[in-house]
């Protein structure tokens, strides 16, 4: 982890602003998730695709602004010296989660510790607010997510088949939980 021992995360401030979309690379599709459903619980296998794909998210285009010094809401981002090479984006929902409304690490920094420092931040913030977890969703093709959520200790605690309705590409939504 030599590459991001002097990782330093901090909240979003207006001169940070043009720098939030840093870390929107491209991720590779190389398979999904197959849940199940037995009693309360839910289960899932994994299907590999023969063939990976990589996609790409479009880069956010929100009033960055609302999310500084906000007690509910917050975007930290992860830098390395000067470079913004992540960034989690977190708001108090009703159900007294905090909803990761976004998690993104630049390509050249995955699998170093880097998501792993951001949702230790997220998870601060989140106790900080006497918040009982935290959430997110993510589609059933993105298993290299979903593999990174369950080895951050988070649960599949549903799935939505209508949400993305108008995505042709995404047939469900997964919706992941850690509690405290």
């Amino acid at each position: 982890m030599k590459e991001t021992e002097q990782l330093k995360i901090r909240p979003l401030s207006i001169e940070s602003i043009p720098l939030v979309n840093d870390a929107n690379d491209p991720f590779p599709i190389i398979g999904r998730i197959v849940p199940q459903f037995s009693g309360t619980t839910w289960s899932y296998t994994e299907e590999l695709y023969e063939t990976a794909t990589e996609t790409h998210f479009p880069d956010d285009r929100l009033d960055w602004s609302t999310y500084i010094d906000h007690k509910d809401r917050i975007v930290l981002l992860a830098f390395s010296g000067t470079s913004c090479i992540g960034q989690i984006r977190l708001v108090r929902d009703w159900n007294r989660f905090a909803y990761i409304e976004n998690i993104a690490v630049k390509q050249s920094f995955r699998k170093l510790g880097v998501g792993h420092q951001l949702l230790a931040a997220a998870t601060k913030w989140a106790q900080q607010r006497e918040l009982i977890g935290l959430s997110l969703e993510a589609q059933d093709d993105n298993l290299m997510a979903c593999r990174f959520y369950a080895r951050e200790g988070f649960v599949l605690g549903g799935v939505d088949s209508l949400k993305q309705s108008s995505n042709p590409h995404i047939d469900l939504t997964l919706y992941w939980y850690k509690l405290f």
